[in-house]
């Protein structure tokens, strides 16, 4: 019994400190940008094994220097009370797992962009129940911490958009050789619509599908909320 408690005591301390570790570079990313996020890592880790001299394209750019396009199209396309939750859409998780559980398989996640970031920024890509409660806890640290603007910017540069592109200004320019500032409606919407899954629509850019959603997309990009 003594030993269990230790252990748990252990357990609980390595938790804590774990946090306090992640909280702490939260804090400096509120006014510092990251050099890179854990997937971004991993990533590069997995393109490495084939060919070691392989690189990401990832290029920072300020919020104001990404197209008000791309950043409505993606709010349309991942998160449409973005402006206005604190961190979870608790309507879009039921309406989520209500859509997986009729199709019998998971289609449609129903995580927010400050879950994602959360996501992105320190776990890996394995769905665990672990990762999803340590998500839930980093998605608080950044509300709590960070303002949209703030989020929404970071989550600008670290989304995965390509093999091993990742970012605003690296998509826009592997996609259609221009920078994020110059992204129009279509194009944005395009990049929205490929973020589910952005390596599959990168060796598919005519996929089925891909024109459908980008048309939805554009069609809903002018009633987008930004935040201040």
């Amino acid at each position: 019994m003594r030993l269990t408690m230790k252990l748990l005591a252990v357990l609980v301390a390595a938790f804590a400190l774990y946090n306090l570790w992640i909280f702490g570079h939260i804090v400096y990313w509120r006014t510092h940008n990251p050099d890179a996020s854990a997937f971004m890592t991993e990533r590069l880790a997995v393109l490495q094994q084939d060919d070691p001299d392989a690189e990401l394209r990832q290029h920072w750019v300020a919020y104001d220097a990404i197209s008000p396009n791309l950043k409505r199209a993606l709010i349309v396309a991942e998160d449409a009370r973005f402006v206005d939750h604190v961190g979870f859409d608790w309507d879009g998780m039921e309406a989520a797992f209500e859509k997986n559980m009729k199709k019998g398989r998971i289609v449609a996640g129903g995580s927010t962009i400050s879950q994602q970031l959360a996501k992105n920024l320190f776990l890996s890509d394995k769905r665990t129940p672990w990762r999803k409660g340590e998500e839930a806890v980093i998605t608080v640290m950044l509300e709590s911490v960070m303002d949209k603007r703030r989020i929404f910017e970071i989550y600008l540069n670290v989304i995965e958009w390509g093999n091993g592109v990742f970012g605003a200004d690296a998509a826009a320019r592997h996609y259609f050789h221009i920078s994020a500032a110059r992204l129009n409606v279509t194009q944005a919407a395009k990049l929205a619509a490929m973020v589910p899954n952005p390596r599959y629509y990168d060796d598919h850019r005519n996929a089925p599908g891909l024109g459908h959603k980008t048309r939805i997309i554009a069609r809903r990009i002018p009633y987008a909320d930004l935040p201040d």
